[in-house]
């Protein structure tokens, strides 16, 4: 794949670039690996200036970069906007936090008698340059995500970005050096997916985090397991959104629609699969077709979009595929289905529902990415958590009901990352991140994901 700016919305190249090659990134490597050396001795105090610079800055540069991303991917400018905000809070959050989530751990008085010490702590320190494989459909938002907590923590980062986000890619490298945060701490490695063994295999690099597929993932935990490295992965999702009878069919009915369409259906979390009680079943199909078929599908920079274009022509073919599969095998489509009119240029895909999606259809068990919901009906809990668990997938779910022991079972049951009740499931600094299954491993934000890329340090000391 090319690196290159093609924009979605028209098809049209608009700026390509020329790959790193081998000297290139062995000295990006190499400065990873000297910075670590000095900025993992630096101060939290020293590291958050640095952060709440980067923050500043990327505040002022809103405007500028969400139409760099609105044009390189295709959400809508608002979106955009939104994420980058969203990474400024991080920021600032982490800078705030850091110091306090990686405090020394001090065990029991009696534990530390009865281990025959004087004293004994938990010391977390960083592991060294990690190499961070990142996806286009959130270009800002996974990056900082990423770096936020692991330069804070004393890390180096080593940025492989999606080939489809050059500009996005080469700003926030940018951004980290005009905060002022020291040659090699955070770098870009403008390269193809090819590059990506050669730098994991490197001794310099300690670890790497990807989100991206399956298949990515998968070689990524690969490599990294034969040169026993410490890896996060955060891949695909098929969310279930689970309507039971006491819910607020309206709120849930509504919810759903910018669930299953955020970021022009193109998100991991994003919902996916609707599976409703059959007590509201009909009430809630009603309203969620009408929302879905209500949305205006068109240019992404216009304020009034709501849904712009699949991020690439592959992804609206596979797309394709996957509604044409499930007719097939016996599903209805209840709006949407095809192409937009009055739209030949760009990958535009009209917002879509399924019902009747039988089991042996693809779509039951890969993930639709891009703004196709499947709706299935559930005659009882049981029912509703057997197809939810029904997926290889297990990174988030969301419930909407006022039935407190229906709330506890389904925490107890959701073979997921997260339970997201009477909303939609959305990540925040302060809570972890990830998922189990094919969905992958590790977590990503709060306590938990700054410690990911940490040396959780023994230490022992006798009088």
């Amino acid at each position: 794949m090319p690196i290159a700016t093609v924009n979605p919305a028209t098809g049209e190249t608009l700026r390509t670039f020329q790959p790193y090659g081998p000297d290139e990134v062995e000295q990006r490597v190499a400065a990873a690996d000297r910075a670590f050396r000095h900025y993992r001795t630096t101060a939290f105090g020293e590291r958050a200036a640095l952060l709440l610079r980067a923050a500043d800055l990327l505040e002022g540069d809103v405007p500028e970069i969400a139409r760099t991303v609105t044009t390189e991917m295709g959400k809508p400018v608002t979106a955009a906007r939104a994420e980058a905000a969203k990474c400024v809070k991080a920021m600032r959050w982490y800078a705030a936090n850091a110091e306090a989530l990686l405090a020394d751990e001090r065990p029991a008085d009696a534990d530390v008698r009865d281990s025959g010490a004087s004293t004994a702590r938990v010391h977390y320190r960083p592991l060294g340059p990690v190499l961070a494989v990142m996806p286009w459909n959130f270009p800002l938002w996974q990056v900082v995500r990423f770096a936020a907590p692991a330069l804070m923590a004393g890390n180096t980062g080593l940025l492989k970005h999606a080939s489809n986000v050059p500009q996005t890619a080469l700003y926030l490298e940018d951004l980290f050096r005009r905060a002022g945060y020291p040659d090699g701490v955070f770098q870009t490695l403008l390269t193809g997916s090819g590059a990506v063994e050669g730098v994991l295999r490197d001794p310099r690099v300690a670890a790497a985090t990807l989100t991206g597929s399956e298949g990515a993932g998968r070689s990524v935990a690969a490599v990294a397991g034969d040169e026993v490295k410490k890896t996060v992965l955060e891949l695909g999702g098929s969310d279930p959104y689970l309507v039971l009878p006491s819910a607020d069919v309206e709120r849930a009915a509504a919810t759903a629609v910018t669930a299953r369409t955020q970021n022009n259906g193109q998100s991991c979390i994003a919902a996916k699969r609707f599976i409703v009680h059959t007590d509201v079943y009909d009430a809630f199909l009603e309203r969620f077709t009408a929302g879905m078929a209500a949305l205006k599908v068109g240019d992404p920079m216009d304020e009034a979009t709501d849904v712009g274009p699949l991020a690439s022509e592959s992804g609206r073919a596979d797309l394709e595929e996957l509604v044409a599969d499930a007719v097939g095998w016996g599903a209805s489509v209840r709006c949407g289905g095809r192409r937009p009119e009055g739209l030949d240029r760009g990958w535009f895909y009209e917002p879509t529902v399924l019902t009747g999606v039988a089991s042996e259809a693809r779509i039951h068990r890969e993930e639709a990415f891009g703004p196709v919901a499947s709706v299935y009906r559930a005659g009882s809990l049981d029912e509703a958590l057997d197809i939810a668990n029904d997926s290889p997938f297990g990174l988030s779910s969301n419930v909407w009901t006022r039935d407190a022991s229906e709330v506890e079972r389904c925490v107890r049951d959701l073979e997921a990352g997260g339970v997201f009740v009477n909303g939609m499931t959305a990540s925040h600094p302060a809570l972890p991140f990830g998922g189990i299954k094919r969905s992958g491993y590790g977590r990503e934000l709060s306590g938990h994901g700054i410690k990911e890329f940490c040396n959780a340090t023994t230490v022992w000391q006798a009088a």
